[in-house]
């Protein structure tokens, strides 16, 4: 058997100013340092096998935190790279609410309809993300940790639960949480979700 933890990666300042990220190359702000830390203690216990992350820095920071108490290098998995927001990529949220009303709608309403300007779609998300777990999961036994982002790791669980990307809003997965499926017979069977038990009131949490 496999298991999949999948983690979102630790609070930037982006999250708290609700900046759309995209593939901008942000760092961990303190209560983000400290949230890797919180997890990585958590999962030190556990037999971790591998450690693959998004190469985005702040994904890269929170899985180096938690393969270092494993011994592992972090193998970087281009595919798990951010949702390619395009023009929204660095402008706060209220600002994409003014500038794009009607696709910001469609956003909130039917995100599995709408190819940001200039960025992606969930199903581009999907086609490059699903790939990569699915070989990850074969070729390991044991528990892999995959590091990324929250629309990356929200259109995968779904994928994996084998949910349409319309379900993309059902699903919630905050800063530093774990969401994990254990792999058996060529099936994904959720056996977690959304852990942030390890966090403490200090490192606060937040979906966006």
């Amino acid at each position: 058997m496999t298991e999949i933890i999948l983690a979102r990666h630790g609070e930037t300042e982006w999250n708290i100013e609700e900046i759309f990220r995209g593939r901008a190359n942000i760092e961990l702000n303190q209560t983000g340092l400290k949230q890797a830390e919180l997890l990585a203690k958590y999962l030190s216990s556990r037999q971790i096998d591998a450690v693959y992350s998004s190469p985005l820095k702040r994904a890269v920071k929170t899985a180096e935190v938690i393969a270092r108490y494993h011994r592992l290098a972090v193998e970087i998995a281009p595919a798990l790279i951010d949702y390619d927001c395009g023009e929204w990529q660095g402008l706060l949220s209220k600002e994409v609410i003014a500038r794009y009303p009607q696709v910001h709608a469609r956003w909130v309403s039917q995100p599995h309809r709408l190819k940001i300007p200039g960025g992606e779609s969930l199903n581009d998300v999907r086609q490059r993300a699903v790939p990569v777990v699915s070989e990850i999961a074969a070729r390991h036994r044991g528990t892999v940790l995959l590091v990324a982002h929250r629309v990356v790791n929200k259109v995968l669980i779904c994928a994996l639960l084998g949910l349409a990307n319309s379900h993309f809003w059902n699903i919630r997965q905050d800063v530093g949480a774990i969401t994990t499926f254990s792999y058996e017979k060529g099936r994904f069977i959720l056996t977690e979700h959304n852990n942030t038990s390890f966090l403490t009131e200090k490192a606060q949490l937040s979906d966006f």
